[in-house]
């Protein structure tokens, strides 16, 4: 699993990546962090800044939270239709 950075740190990366001063490479050495994780969080940062289309954080962030909400609700509707379906097929002499 990759390791988890705090939103602050992602936004400092790219603020010093975004100035030129350094590259891509020197930028993810000097904060210890991979190069392409650089270039991700550059990619993210245009989307959230509104310079690239797509989906923003936000975005996808309630999606993901909309998705936990729904996997919760439909294993709190399965419990009762399972137990209609037992008690269903009890009540009925074989």
């Amino acid at each position: 699993m990759p390791k988890m950075y705090p939103p602050e740190f992602k936004r400092d990366v790219v603020t010093v990546a975004r100035r030129g001063d350094l590259s891509v490479v020197e930028v993810a050495i000097d904060f210890g962090v991979a190069e392409e994780s650089v270039r991700r969080w550059m990619r993210q940062a245009d989307v959230d800044d509104g310079i690239k289309g797509g989906q923003t954080s936000a975005e996808q962030a309630e999606i993901v939270q909309l998705r936990r909400e729904k996997r919760r609700l439909e294993l709190e509707n399965e419990i009762p239709r399972r137990a209609a379906a037992y008690f269903a097929a009890s009540s009925f002499p074989k």
